[in-house]
């Protein structure tokens, strides 16, 4: 475990108020304090200073008062601090953090009248403007915008940041168009243009849902007019429209004008520029994503000559901070495949893993559909956080590829970390170890012999101080006990880019060119390791259905003989297993040899086999309600499936705000870390035939939501005022905090996730939302007091999975009085 981290807590006091209009205001003064704190890559989190905002403790600091005592026991004092030349606001002398972690700012405007405001601040990774959440820049990338509510008189800002820069300026109209953070696609001369896509942000900083708007958008002449979602009050949306670029017949940057329209009035209007290409150059093209129904995008190196049917295709992942078309523009064509780069939702995004790896399987079905390659001709490699996105997508689906190229790359989040921190290694509590438990698909170390049946090429620059060669060295040696398949090449004093062959390196694309991936009749022996059948399940012809001890590890180690007609191997923590028998002779029977039980099994379509306390027996397809690949659990799943966000209109004044508030935040943080996009529901709106099969985020407790009975009647965890029930346990009070994940009733895919608490403070203390961390840790059900906040796991009651029947079960969860 690590220490509690230490914020900043910088005061800023401002006085006088601007216009209302577009001017705007810079912060330039304040105050400084250490807070103890401690965010990260896992469901726990400590922070002093949020705890006594949420319990009404936290007193406004002056120059020279103490917030409390440091860990070695001395005061923690505010004192003054001034903006330097470019308006950044830090301590002088060191604590400066790095991307916005480990630091408060409390922010003052003292205003003459009530109105909206749009506040700007970078390198900050969260913030509450007068009590309520909003999510942060901690990038520096100073496109977020976020609408806030001044009150007449003092206004007050906590942002979490240890350097940053703050404004607020005054919108002189309600709605209005971002375009700063646009996602659009190339125009390639001589393809089909009449219906592109692009998107940009929506801004409302009205008091009002707006609905009925609409983008009216011309190129070169043509008008295409687009629907555009409801926007909720004070939020911003990010949402996609069509556009005609058929007019467009020679490359170069033709502009674009976006019209927002209510009730067919012009209310704002904007102008982007859109690129033209021609058919040989790199591009960008767009999709609209499954995971959310947002805008997303790809970028594409075209083969030399055009696309052929049958050729080769590279997919590509993208270090931190890097653009998909960066990615792409960094090689040259092949003249024997067309090269794809997916975009992890944004440059940093999830590290390839969680949402980031769903994107890249979207890309790659898509690049397949498009493209037509030789199934057994595809490719994947990655350069930094794309090395590190290569071993993990490389052990996770090592069916899909025919060889893997990490250029210098980190195998896991527990050695390397990044801008979220590291994921923790181990614990000596067996809480946290159960809470740890949830992100085990992230660790490739113990994924290690998925490699087994691809080539692996490893490249990395021996003198790279971003990201250690020795990590490569590393996997090097753990391959090198079994892999026969392994080229390995150090470059002599590359650093971590020196330049375009840091990814685009010959010797990688010639290893690519003696590789084929093996058509499933031509597999017999199958190896394979997975903690989660809902991210993980199969391998060629057999796949993990169900786990006796869920996201523990299982395995399965298989031989097929097909002349023989048998199928001979062992497993660990497998409960059900299905063996496609489609490579044998219809009809005939197969037998099958597993720990040493002995079954025939007759071939007329896949056969499942259930494991009884280590005996095996054919069994049936097992229900869709139970766990299984198609719907397995931990609440990170439920953020699927177009996910809708439904706050509660049924409590008091208070609880409902908490509740709209929350959801917005999780919005909020969904657009900046995943380029997303949701909808944003009250309870009394939820149907679930209006929402079929769609994810669902319900925020409140049962005495609030007005939701929570349609969907949560059945589920053994319930939430309401100064009660929490999970089974025969019961916690009461206000202050417990419970999240959860329960699937969708009469849905066979989607899930609810609950974020819920017993009253305000347990509510308020559910306010940080890491699970939108890449690979961090959430289990099925987690139930903490807001002290957590103060002393970490210690106040965690409860956590753990289901059965594979959504039921509790002791036996896969920690609890304490």
């Amino acid at each position: 475990m690590n220490k509690l981290q230490y914020a900043l807590l910088l005061v800023l006091t401002c006085m006088q108020a601007p216009a209302f209009s577009q001017d705007t205001y810079q912060f330039k003064q304040g105050l400084i304090v250490t807070s103890p704190q401690r965010y990260g890559r896992e469901a726990i989190y400590t922070d002093h200073l949020a705890y006594q905002l949420y319990t009404d403790q936290l007193k406004a600091p002056t120059e020279g008062s103490t917030f409390g005592n440091g860990d070695n026991g001395q005061p923690l004092v505010w004192q003054a601090v001034t903006a330097d030349s470019a308006n950044r606001l830090f301590r002088r002398g060191g604590g400066r953090g790095a991307f916005g972690r480990g630091a408060y700012i409390y922010l003052t405007y003292q205003s003459g009248k009530a109105g909206p405001a749009l506040l700007n601040i970078k390198g900050n990774s969260g913030l509450y403007f007068n009590g309520e959440p909003h999510t942060g820049d901690p990038y520096g990338s100073g496109w977020l915008y976020i609408p806030v509510q001044l009150k007449k008189g003092l206004n007050e800002i906590y942002v979490r940041g240890a350097m940053i820069t703050a404004s607020l300026s005054f919108p002189s109209k309600p709605l209005q168009l971002i375009t700063e953070d646009p996602t659009m696609p190339a125009i390639v001369i001589g393809d089909k243009n009449d219906v592109l896509q692009g998107a940009v942000v929506v801004m409302n900083t009205s008091s009002k849902e707006w609905k009925g708007l609409q983008y009216r958008v011309t190129l070169q002449g043509r008008q295409v007019t687009t629907t555009i979602p409801a926007i909720p009050p004070m939020s911003s949306r990010k949402v996609p429209f069509s556009f005609d670029g058929s007019g467009v017949n020679a490359a170069g940057k033709p502009e674009c004008s976006i019209a927002l329209l209510d009730k067919n009035a012009v209310v704002d209007e904007k102008k982007i520029t859109v690129e033209a290409v021609t058919a040989a150059d790199k591009y960008s093209s767009t999709f609209i994503s499954e995971i959310d129904g947002s805008l997303q995008y790809f970028a594409v190196a075209p083969q030399v000559n055009g696309t052929k049917k049958g050729a080769a295709l590279f997919l590509s992942v993208h270090g931190a901070g890097v653009e998909a078309i960066g990615q792409a523009r960094a090689y040259q064509s092949k003249d024997w495949g067309t090269l794809v780069a997916a975009t992890n939702r944004r440059p940093r995004g999830f590290n390839w893993e969680d949402w980031g790896r769903l994107d890249a399987l979207e890309v790659l079905s898509i690049a397949r559909n498009k493209f037509q390659p030789d199934p057994q001709h595809i490719y994947l490699t990655g350069h930094s956080m794309g090395g590190h996105g290569t071993w993990f997508l490389g052990a996770t689906y090592p069916d899909k590829w025919a060889a893997i190229a990490p250029s210098a790359g980190y195998p896991t989040l527990k050695g390397y970390g990044s801008a979220d921190g590291l994921i923790p290694d181990s614990s000596n509590s067996p809480m946290e170890q159960m809470l740890l438990r949830s992100g085990n698909q992230s660790d490739v170390i113990k994924l290690v012999q998925n490699y087994k049946p691809l080539g692996v090429y490893v490249f990395h620059g021996d003198a790279d101080r971003t990201v250690s060669v020795n990590y490569a060295r590393q996997m090097r040696g753990l391959l090198s006990g079994f892999h026969t398949d392994l080229s390995y090449y150090e470059y002599p004093g590359g650093e971590h880019w020196f330049g375009d062959i840091s990814v685009d390196w010959k010797p990688i694309f010639d290893f690519f060119k003696w590789h084929n991936r093996p058509v499933d009749t031509a597999v017999n022996v199958i190896d394979f390791i997975t903690s989660n059948p809902g991210i993980s399940s199969s391998f060629r012809w057999a796949a993990i259905q169900q786990q006796e001890h869920p996201l523990q590890y299982s395995r399965i180690k298989l031989n097929r003989n097909r002349g023989g007609k048998t199928i001979n191997g062992t497993t660990e923590n497998v409960r059900l297993l299905k063996l496609d028998l489609n490579d044998f002779t219809a009809g005939s029977d197969v037998k099958v040899s597993i720990d040493g039980t002995e079954l025939t099994c007759k071939n007329n379509g896949p056969v499942y086999l259930l494991n009884t306390n280590g005996k095996w027996a054919v069994h049936q397809q097992v229900s869709l309600a139970e766990k299984g690949p198609h719907r397995y659990g931990t609440l990170k799943d439920a953020f699927n499936n177009r996910m809708v966000f439904v706050y509660s209109t049924g409590g008091s004044r208070e609880e409902n705000e908490w509740s709209f508030n929350k959801a917005r935040y999780d919005a909020e943080t969904w657009y900046y870390r995943g380029n997303g996009a949701v909808d944003i529901i009250a309870d009394k709106e939820y149907a679930p035939d209006r929402y079929k099969d769609r994810g669902v985020i319900i925020y409140g407790n049962k005495s609030i939501n007005k939701a929570w009975n349609m969907l949560l009647a059945n589920c053994p965890i319930q939430v309401e005022r100064n009660k929490v029930t999970a089974g025969s346990k019961q916690w009461t009070g206000e202050a417990i905090s419970a999240c959860f994940v329960w699937p969708l009733v009469g849905s066979n895919t989607a899930s609810v996730a609950v974020v819920s608490g017993s009253g305000l403070t347990g509510m308020k203390a559910a306010y940080a939302n890491q699970y939108f961390a890449g690979a961090s840790g959430f289990p099925d059900f987690m139930i903490y007091d807001a002290k957590m906040l103060m002393t970490g796991v210690d106040e965690v009651k409860m956590s753990g999975f289901y059965d594979n029947q959504w039921k509790l079960s002791e036996a896969e969860m920690i609890q304490v009085n």
